[in-house]
């Protein structure tokens, strides 16, 4: 199955634009879901124009294939910002919250290594809710 790899990120007006890597397709909304729904449409009517009017197009769009959606750092923490305060995000990754404030508030781009720290501090999270019962 082709993987395919969009980014996600948020406009200055607060909707969400996704585009594909090494592929044409973009997608808009007011949500990032909205966004990703609309890049898959988009995938779908085209490849449903290029068979009526006959010309050529990726053939993955005949097969199953995956979308991994990644965010831009900038764009995950405004994404989250309403669910975890910076604070919150401090405790999970190990990085100042005035830090994650300048990458959330700035054109300031993390390093690889902090980028990572925010990736595993995220996943950590998620891990350890998915194994709450209640």
């Amino acid at each position: 199955m082709k993987q395919i790899e969009a980014i996600i990120e948020r406009a200055g007006d607060g909707t969400y634009s996704v585009y594909c890597k090494e592929e044409m397709f973009t997608g808009m909304g007011a949500t990032s879901e909205d966004a990703q729904n609309n890049m898959l449409e988009q995938m779908q009517f085209y490849k449903q124009t290029a068979i009526k009017e006959g010309f050529a197009y990726p053939a993955f769009l005949d097969d199953e294939f995956e979308v991994v959606y990644k965010f831009d750092t900038k764009s995950l923490l405004e994404y989250y910002s309403g669910i975890i305060s910076l604070s919150g995000m401090e405790k999970i990754t190990g990085i100042h919250q005035k830090q994650l404030w300048n990458y959330l508030r700035t054109d300031t781009v993390p390093r690889r290594k902090q980028i990572t720290k925010i990736e595993n501090g995220l996943h950590l999270l998620g891990k350890e809710l998915s194994s709450i019962s209640l």
